[in-house]
Protein backbone atom coordinates (compact mmCIF):
# COMPACT_ATOMS: atom_id res chain seq x y z
CA UNK A 1 0.00 0.00 0.00
CA UNK A 2 2.87 2.41 1.17
CA UNK A 3 4.66 1.53 -2.54
CA UNK A 4 1.46 2.22 -3.89
CA UNK A 5 1.06 5.68 -2.91
CA UNK A 6 4.43 6.61 -3.39
CA UNK A 7 4.52 5.44 -7.04
CA UNK A 8 0.77 7.36 -7.59
CA UNK A 9 1.94 10.19 -5.82
CA UNK A 10 5.57 10.58 -7.78
CA UNK A 11 3.41 9.89 -11.20
CA UNK A 12 0.74 12.94 -10.08
CA UNK A 13 4.28 15.11 -9.37
CA UNK A 14 5.06 13.90 -12.82
CA UNK A 15 2.12 15.06 -14.97
CA UNK A 16 1.85 18.15 -12.25
CA UNK A 17 5.42 19.19 -13.29
CA UNK A 18 4.92 18.89 -17.33
CA UNK A 19 1.69 20.94 -17.14
CA UNK A 20 3.86 23.23 -15.57
CA UNK A 21 6.00 23.48 -18.34
CA UNK A 22 3.60 23.24 -20.71
CA UNK A 23 1.84 25.93 -19.47
CA UNK A 24 4.74 28.09 -19.15
CA UNK A 25 5.84 27.44 -22.90
CA UNK A 26 2.10 27.97 -24.35
CA UNK A 27 2.34 30.99 -22.41
CA UNK A 28 5.49 32.41 -23.70
CA UNK A 29 4.73 31.64 -27.64
CA UNK A 30 1.35 33.20 -26.83
CA UNK A 31 2.47 35.93 -25.87
CA UNK A 32 5.02 36.34 -28.75
CA UNK A 33 2.66 35.72 -31.65
CA UNK A 34 0.96 38.64 -29.84
CA UNK A 35 3.69 41.18 -28.88
CA UNK A 36 6.59 40.00 -31.48
CA UNK A 37 8.93 40.80 -28.69
CA UNK A 38 10.82 37.88 -26.97
CA UNK A 39 11.49 40.01 -23.92
CA UNK A 40 7.92 41.14 -23.15
CA UNK A 41 6.81 37.01 -23.69
CA UNK A 42 9.24 35.61 -21.29
CA UNK A 43 8.35 38.26 -18.96
CA UNK A 44 4.60 36.86 -19.57
CA UNK A 45 5.46 33.68 -19.86
CA UNK A 46 7.15 33.65 -16.34
CA UNK A 47 4.95 35.98 -14.15
CA UNK A 48 1.63 35.26 -15.42
CA UNK A 49 1.42 31.90 -14.17
CA UNK A 50 2.88 32.60 -10.88
CA UNK A 51 0.22 35.05 -9.88
CA UNK A 52 -2.32 32.56 -11.94
CA UNK A 53 -0.90 30.00 -9.18
CA UNK A 54 -1.63 32.41 -6.05
CA UNK A 55 -5.16 33.09 -7.32
CA UNK A 56 -5.14 29.71 -7.99
CA UNK A 57 -4.68 28.83 -4.26
CA UNK A 58 -7.05 31.29 -3.08
CA UNK A 59 -9.40 30.38 -5.25
CA UNK A 60 -9.54 26.73 -4.36
CA UNK A 61 -9.50 27.71 -1.14
CA UNK A 62 -13.08 29.83 -1.59
CA UNK A 63 -14.92 26.89 -3.11
CA UNK A 64 -13.50 24.26 -0.59
CA UNK A 65 -15.14 26.40 2.09
CA UNK A 66 -18.20 26.61 -0.38
CA UNK A 67 -18.37 22.88 -0.92
CA UNK A 68 -17.23 21.99 3.12
CA UNK A 69 -19.09 18.89 3.69
CA UNK A 70 -20.65 18.53 7.30
CA UNK A 71 -20.48 14.77 7.87
CA UNK A 72 -16.77 14.35 8.00
CA UNK A 73 -14.23 16.06 10.09
CA UNK A 74 -11.55 18.16 8.05
CA UNK A 75 -8.95 14.86 7.84
CA UNK A 76 -11.21 12.36 7.21
CA UNK A 77 -12.19 15.21 4.40
CA UNK A 78 -9.03 15.58 2.80
CA UNK A 79 -7.96 12.72 3.20
CA UNK A 80 -10.76 11.05 1.00
CA UNK A 81 -10.39 13.43 -1.16
CA UNK A 82 -6.53 12.68 -2.01
CA UNK A 83 -6.70 9.31 -1.94
CA UNK A 84 -9.84 9.45 -4.46
CA UNK A 85 -8.10 11.87 -6.75
CA UNK A 86 -4.94 9.41 -6.13
CA UNK A 87 -7.16 6.46 -7.24
CA UNK A 88 -6.20 4.56 -4.38
CA UNK A 89 -10.23 4.43 -3.16
CA UNK A 90 -12.65 2.27 -4.86
CA UNK A 91 -15.35 3.49 -7.01
CA UNK A 92 -17.61 1.75 -4.46
CA UNK A 93 -15.93 3.63 -2.20
CA UNK A 94 -15.69 6.65 -3.89
CA UNK A 95 -19.22 6.60 -4.54
CA UNK A 96 -20.90 6.11 -1.13
CA UNK A 97 -23.27 8.13 0.48
CA UNK A 98 -22.51 9.26 4.27
CA UNK A 99 -26.06 10.31 5.90
CA UNK A 100 -26.81 12.98 2.93
CA UNK A 101 -27.63 13.29 -0.76
CA UNK A 102 -25.12 10.29 -1.91
CA UNK A 103 -22.81 12.86 -3.43
CA UNK A 104 -18.60 11.70 -3.48
CA UNK A 105 -16.51 13.32 -1.08
CA UNK A 106 -14.22 13.52 -4.11
CA UNK A 107 -16.33 14.91 -6.55
CA UNK A 108 -18.09 18.28 -6.54
CA UNK A 109 -21.88 17.93 -5.96
CA UNK A 110 -23.65 18.94 -8.49
CA UNK A 111 -23.54 19.80 -12.32
CA UNK A 112 -24.20 23.27 -11.09
CA UNK A 113 -21.64 23.74 -8.92
CA UNK A 114 -19.12 22.59 -11.02
CA UNK A 115 -20.25 25.34 -13.71
CA UNK A 116 -19.90 28.00 -11.27
CA UNK A 117 -16.64 26.73 -10.41
CA UNK A 118 -15.25 26.45 -13.58
CA UNK A 119 -16.74 29.99 -14.75
CA UNK A 120 -15.49 31.29 -11.65
CA UNK A 121 -12.05 29.90 -12.29
CA UNK A 122 -11.78 31.20 -15.92
CA UNK A 123 -13.33 34.94 -14.95
CA UNK A 124 -10.25 34.47 -12.28
CA UNK A 125 -7.54 33.35 -14.94
CA UNK A 126 -8.67 36.01 -17.77
CA UNK A 127 -8.25 39.00 -15.06
CA UNK A 128 -4.78 38.24 -13.96
CA UNK A 129 -3.79 37.52 -17.14
CA UNK A 130 -4.93 40.48 -18.41
CA UNK A 131 -3.54 42.64 -15.48
CA UNK A 132 -0.44 40.67 -15.61
CA UNK A 133 -0.20 41.79 -19.42
CA UNK A 134 -0.82 45.00 -18.75
CA UNK A 135 1.29 45.99 -15.99
CA UNK A 136 4.52 43.88 -18.08
CA UNK A 137 3.11 45.85 -21.55
CA UNK A 138 1.26 49.00 -20.83
CA UNK A 139 -1.20 48.16 -23.69
CA UNK A 140 -4.52 47.57 -22.94
CA UNK A 141 -5.08 46.19 -26.44
CA UNK A 142 -2.23 43.74 -25.76
CA UNK A 143 -3.39 43.10 -22.76
CA UNK A 144 -7.21 42.13 -23.77
CA UNK A 145 -5.56 40.00 -26.45
CA UNK A 146 -3.28 37.94 -24.16
CA UNK A 147 -6.16 37.86 -21.55
CA UNK A 148 -8.39 36.76 -24.18
CA UNK A 149 -5.86 34.16 -25.97
CA UNK A 150 -3.69 32.77 -23.72
CA UNK A 151 -6.37 30.64 -21.98
CA UNK A 152 -8.21 29.96 -24.96
CA UNK A 153 -4.57 28.16 -26.25
CA UNK A 154 -4.35 27.16 -23.07
CA UNK A 155 -7.37 25.13 -22.30
CA UNK A 156 -6.75 23.03 -25.90
CA UNK A 157 -3.32 22.37 -24.50
CA UNK A 158 -4.67 21.11 -21.58
CA UNK A 159 -6.83 18.69 -23.23
CA UNK A 160 -3.85 17.24 -25.42
CA UNK A 161 -1.96 17.25 -22.29
CA UNK A 162 -4.72 15.01 -20.16
CA UNK A 163 -5.23 13.16 -23.05
CA UNK A 164 -1.57 11.69 -23.24
CA UNK A 165 -1.28 10.97 -19.92
CA UNK A 166 -4.59 9.55 -19.88
CA UNK A 167 -2.96 6.55 -22.47
CA UNK A 168 0.00 6.77 -20.09
CA UNK A 169 -1.85 5.97 -17.20
CA UNK A 170 -4.11 3.44 -19.10
CA UNK A 171 -0.83 1.43 -20.50
CA UNK A 172 0.80 1.83 -16.99
CA UNK A 173 -2.58 -0.12 -15.72
CA UNK A 174 -2.47 -2.79 -18.24
CA UNK A 175 1.10 -3.40 -17.39
CA UNK A 176 0.06 -4.13 -13.73
CA UNK A 177 -2.58 -6.01 -14.81
CA UNK A 178 -0.41 -8.54 -16.86
CA UNK A 179 2.07 -8.27 -14.39
CA UNK A 180 -0.79 -9.48 -11.57
CA UNK A 181 -1.86 -12.54 -13.79
CA UNK A 182 1.87 -13.44 -14.24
Amino acid sequence: MVQLLISTARQLALKIASYGVMHLVVAILVAFAITRDWRLALAVGLVEPFFQTIAYSIHDRVWHRVERRRMLSGLEEASEAFTARLEVMSAEEQSRAHGHHGHSHALPRSLRQVALKTVTYGVMHFAVAVLVAFALTRDIAVALAIGIIEPLVQTVFFTVHDRIWSGIEARRERRRSALAKA
